[in-house]
């Protein structure tokens, strides 16, 4: 399986950047693909995850309503809309996928991770 991540950049305070991870190596049904972030210093924490099967969404809080998740079935790619962006969003942005046991927001449920990809929101 490999997750090939793009679409980041330079940004102002209250723009926008949409990130897309093509997905190839394997079928992706039962699968859940997320997006985790990592900032200088911190740990990597999930941004937002969504089921491959049925679209079914999940958003950290700190991104609620100012991120969209989807996925494109027939391009096999995980796409991340981010609008209103802040500078306490810059981080390397990663997109994962996985079969998961228990919990989607874990760092430590995802198997296949893609190469990440750098997100600088300046104020």
């Amino acid at each position: 399986v490999q997750l090939q991540a793009s679409g980041g950049g330079l940004v102002q305070a209250g723009g926008s950047l949409r990130l897309s991870c093509v997905a190839s190596g394997r079928t992706f049904s039962n699968y859940h693909m997320a997006w985790f972030r990592q900032a200088p210093g911190k740990e990597r924490v999930s941004v937002a995850t969504i089921t491959w099967n049925f679209a079914t969404t999940n958003y950290a809080d700190s991104v609620n309503g100012r991120f969209t998740i989807s996925r494109d079935k027939n391009k096999n790619t995980v796409y991340l809309q981010m609008n209103r962006l802040k500078p306490e969003d810059t981080a390397v942005y990663y997109c994962a996928a996985s079969v998961i046991r228990n919990d989607p927001r874990r760092v430590s449920e995802y198997k296949y991770w893609g190469q990440g990809t750098q997100v600088t929101v300046s104020s």
